[in-house]
């Protein structure tokens, strides 16, 4: 649904001493239903709902620049500030123009260069509940500055972040290269540094795609290393590959090859995934397998080999 003509010249003033044109809110949603099922547990089959809506508004300043805002309500945990700041979620304010560019502060819920691409080729297919430890990326979630260069070349994006961090003295920045201009290919290169006291991580994230025909064909690989001894360096390397049938129809397989410092036994996870859209509405069915869970091939309850399904139904309005 659209509230629009809802005027946003306040919230300019406060941002930039001069008249702004007024400006438009809209109001977008989204829903989800889900069955998952993981083998070899005891948690059975569960149900799932996602639930969420996004405000966004914006408004031209008289001097040519663009202010935006947008803001999430979604009352699902969020694990980064606790359920008790539910259904507050992600807002940021974006600051744009020709000239000078983009820069996005991030209240909450925003991404660094770096982690802004870090999501693997399979799509995060080692998140899908089996109890593989989420990878490292480098800092940015709440008070963060991201930061797009203007165009200097075609099909070329450039991308700087800063996150203050907490107040036990982490801070991170983190840069991105992005380039688009062969048709059907793009790449990414990503580099973020996380400092804390007496240490530092620093984040690497290579990505490649190529699209032909109906096919599409994408890499990726990060690489989260430690210059402390406590640190234990990982590599995430994937691979995905799609094919539209239709316009409504795509089938997709993914693999995942999590290498952990000092481990002899590499965790991987298997993806393949049906998908189909229609008015709106996208179902989905897909199954995960996942081996050397936890760093070992024990075939028992949490740990070694899982297979897991999800059935969903996700709705735009």
């Amino acid at each position: 649904m659209n509230i629009k003509k809802i005027g946003l010249t306040a919230l300019a003033a406060s941002l930039v001493s001069v008249s702004a044109h007024a400006g438009e809110m809209s109001v977008a949603g989204g829903a989800s239903i889900g069955l998952k099922n993981t083998s070899k547990s005891s948690s059975g089959k569960s149900w799932t709902m996602g639930n969420q809506l996004t405000f966004t508004g914006s408004g031209e300043l008289d001097n040519g620049m663009n202010v935006s805002l947008s803001f999430v309500l979604d009352q699902a945990d969020d694990s980064t500030t606790g359920i008790a700041n539910a259904p507050f979620d992600s807002h940021s304010v974006t600051v744009s123009s020709d000239s000078l560019g983009t820069l996005v502060f991030s209240g909450e819920g925003g991404s660094s260069a770096q982690s802004a691409i870090d999501t693997t080729a399979a799509g995060d297919a080692w998140d899908n509940g089996s109890g593989i430890t989420a990878p490292r990326a480098s800092e940015a979630g709440n008070n963060s500055l991201l930061y797009t260069l203007p165009s200097i070349m075609d099909d070329l994006t450039i991308k700087a972040s800063y996150s203050p961090g907490s107040a036990g003295g982490e801070s991170a920045t983190a840069w991105h290269v992005g380039y688009s201009g062969v048709e059907g290919l793009s790449l990414d290169y990503a580099v973020g540094q996380t400092e804390t006291v007496g240490s530092e991580e620093e984040h690497t994230t290579m990505k490649a795609s190529y699209a032909y025909s109906s096919f599409t064909l994408s890499y990726s690989n990060t690489e989260n290393a430690y210059d402390a001894a406590s640190g234990t360096d990982e590599e995430i390397s994937s691979w995905n590959i799609a094919y539209t049938v239709s316009d409504d129809l795509s089938v997709a397989y993914g693999t995942e090859t999590i290498e952990t410092e000092g481990t002899s036994v590499d965790e991987e996870v298997d993806k393949f995934n049906v998908s189909y859209t229609t008015g709106g509405v996208t179902l989905s069915a897909t199954q995960y397998n996942a081996s050397g869970v936890g760093n070992t091939t024990t075939e028992a309850h949490n740990t070694g080999d899982k297979d897991r399904w999800a059935l969903s139904a996700t709705f735009a309005f």
